[in-house]
């Protein structure tokens, strides 16, 4: 049985939105798109709760920060003795929300994001033409310190790339969860390139920085 592809996300560089000062997390490196991993015939089946699953996100820029989430649309993870074999996440890039700022500032920088502003359709994520994006399992395995790593494509504005990142997975009965350390993803890799330093010149401190903090936290239910 092989499993679904995950048009996923991603990642949602939503973070891009802002700043300077911050500890930063593990950036993790994207590599060329790979093959996806496919289920052991013996494999057991988990829908994702889209309910209790979310994407959060955290960019920066020299004046601040913007913080916020994207929510999970679909997903199925599949397990053979308790461990990750395949799987895939669809994202819903419309529901982009940022949640350190309210009123007219939450609207624009929303809108900003999703690219509904006429004229800024393609500083960000351009909803309308890619309401979703995705994210394919492609191995898990160990580190050199013995922490779990979870690779898969990451589909953001019709863009694959592969990354890996740190994870703890944990199946109990019926219940599935996946909780990812906070990572960072380069978002100009996907071709996300506003107010980018290392893209365009002479921006002085009116720039975005590339790096997106994005932490994953999904459960599922085996069906």
């Amino acid at each position: 049985m092989k499993n679904k592809f995950l048009t996923l996300i991603c990642v949602l560089s939503i973070g891009i939105a802002s700043t300077s000062c911050k500890d930063k997390g593990k950036e993790i490196d994207a590599k060329a798109a790979e093959p996806v991993a496919e289920s052991a015939q013996a494999s057991e089946t988990f829908n994702v709760d889209t309910a209790n699953s979310t994407i959060e996100w955290k960019g920066f820029k020299p004046t601040g920060t913007h913080f916020g989430t994207v929510t999970i649309e679909s997903g199925e993870l599949t397990t053979d003795n308790n461990n990750i074999q395949s799987g895939s996440i669809l994202i819903n890039m419309k529901s982009i929300v940022a949640l350190d700022v309210d009123g007219d500032k939450k609207d624009n920088l929303e809108a900003h994001l999703k690219g509904t502003v006429e004229g800024k359709e393609g500083d960000f994520f351009n909803v309308n033409e890619f309401p979703t994006a995705g994210f394919e399992i492609t191995s898990v395995s160990k580190n050199d310190t013995g922490k779990t790593m979870l690779s898969g494509n990451l589909t953001m504005l019709g863009i694959k790339k592969n990354v890996s990142f740190p994870v703890t997975v944990s199946v109990s009965g019926n219940a599935l969860s996946i909780v990812s350390e906070t990572f960072e993803i380069d978002r100009t890799v996907w071709g996300i390139n506003y107010g980018s330093k290392s893209v365009f010149d002479n921006l002085g401190d009116k720039f975005i920085n590339d790096e997106i903090e994005l932490t994953i936290k999904v459960n599922a239910t085996k069906s």
